[in-house]
C-alpha cells in the first residue's frame, strides 16, 4: 500500500491506546509502520536489484528481527537530541509498539496484486492477496474519520479510543468486503474462460477507486486475456482481445541465462508474458498493462 495508508495505520493503532505503551510511542507506530519501504533506498547502494529486493527482506521474517530495533534506535536518537516532557521512555513499550507497527506495513502489502515475500530470508515465494488496489482512498477517509473523532473525543473529555477502534474495525470490514469480490469476480471469469482453454491463472486485478469492480486477468498454457466484474450486474464480460505469452520464444531462454535484468524481472514477475513491439521482444508482467513501455518492460534483446 502507499505510504499514507501505512502512515494513517500507524496512527489509528495509537489512538487505540497503544499510545499508552511508552512516551513517544506514536510517532514510533507511524516510523515502524512505514519503515520497510526503506528497501526501495537501500537497494542501490547495496548493488541490488530494486525490483527484486522490494517486498522481500524488510517485509518478512528478517524485517521482524530487525525493522522494530531500528524504528527504536531512531525514536532513541530522537530523545537524545530532542529531549520530550512526558517522562522517560519505557523500553519494552516502545518496542512492543514498533512491532506492531511492523507488522501492519506487510500486512497491508500483502493485500494487493504486487504481492510480498512475507518469510525472506526463509523462502523466496510471494503472497498475493489481490484484494486492494496499492493506493485506496476510501480506506484514507475511514481511518481520516476516525482520527478526527478520537482527536475531538479527548478534546471533549471523552473515550478517545473507541472512535479509532471503530475505524480499524470498519477498516477491516471493508477489506473483508473487498476479499469477497475478487473470489466471486475469479469464479464469474472461470468458465468463460474455460470455452478458450483450460485456465491455469485466474487473478481478480483491482480497480482504482471503484472497489466494486474488478479486472480479472486469465491465463491458459498459450493464451492472456482480461475480463471485466462489476459487483452490482454480478457477472463477468470477456475482453475478446487475446495476447499469445510467447514464453517460449528463443529469446527469453537466452536472456534468462546472460541478462541480469530479465532474472531479475522473471523473479519478481507473477504473470510474465513476451511482448513483440516494433519487430523487438520485450519481458512483461500481465498485470500492470498501463506501465508497460516504461517501469515493467524489460528489452530480451538489447543490441
Amino acid at each position: 500500500m502507499d505510504n499514507l495508508t501505512h502512515s494513517l495505520v500507524g496512527a489509528v493503532l495509537g489512538r487505540m491506546g497503544l499510545k499508552r505503551l511508552s512516551p513517544r510511542a506514536m510517532p514510533a507506530l507511524i516510523i515502524a509502520a512505514n519503515l520497510p519501504d526503506i528497501d526501495s533506498f537501500i537497494a542501490k547502494p547495496l548493488g541490488l536489484s530494486p525490483r527484486t529486493f522490494h517486498r522481500g527482506f524488510t517485509h518478512g521474517i528478517g524485517g521482524l528481527v530487525t525493522m522494530p530495533v531500528l524504528a527504536v534506535a531512531i525514536i532513541l536518537l530522537w530523545e537524545k537530541l530532542r529531549p520530550g516532557k512526558e517522562g522517560p521512555l519505557k523500553l519494552g513499550g516502545l518496542l512492543l509498539a514498533c512491532v506492531l507497527g511492523f507488522l501492519s506495513h506487510p500486512a497491508l502489502d500483502f493485500l494487493n496484486t504486487y504481492g510480498v515475500r512475507l518469510l525472506e530470508p526463509f523462502s523466496h515465494r510471494w503472497f498475493y492477496g489481490d484484494t486492494l488496489f496499492i493506493v485506496d482512498p476510501w480506506i484514507w477517509l475511514l481511518l481520516i474519520l476516525g482520527l478526527e473523532f478520537s482527536w475531538r473525543a479527548e478534546r471533549l473529555g471523552r473515550n478517545w479510543q473507541r472512535p479509532a477502534a471503530y475505524a480499524f474495525c470498519a477498516m477491516l470490514a471493508y477489506i473483508g468486503v473487498n476479499a469477497a469480490i475478487s473470489v466471486r469476480a475469479a469464479d464469474a471469469a472461470r468458465p468463460l474462460v474455460q470455452r478458450i482453454g483450460q485456465p491455469s491463472m485466474i487473478v481478480a486485478g483491482e480497480v482504482p477507486l471503484e472497489f466494486w469492480k474488478r479486472q480479472v486477468m486469465w491465463r491458459t498454457d498459450k493464451l492472456s486475456g482480461t475480463a471485466d466484474y462489476d459487483v452490482f450486474r454480478n457477472a463477468a464480460r470477456l475482453d475478446p482481445k487475446a495476447l499469445p505469452l510467447d514464453l517460449n520464444d528463443p529469446r527469453l531462454a537466452e536472456a534468462a541465462r546472460t541478462d541480469p535484468d530479465v532474472c531479475n524481472f522473471l523473479f519478481w514477475s507473477r504473470m510474465p508474458l513476451v511482448l513483440n513491439l516494433d519487430g523487438k521482444a520485450y519481458l512483461s508482467d500481465q498485470r500492470f498493462p498501463a506501465l508497460r513501455r516504461t517501469t515493467f518492460m524489460v528489452p530480451l534483446d538489447k543490441r
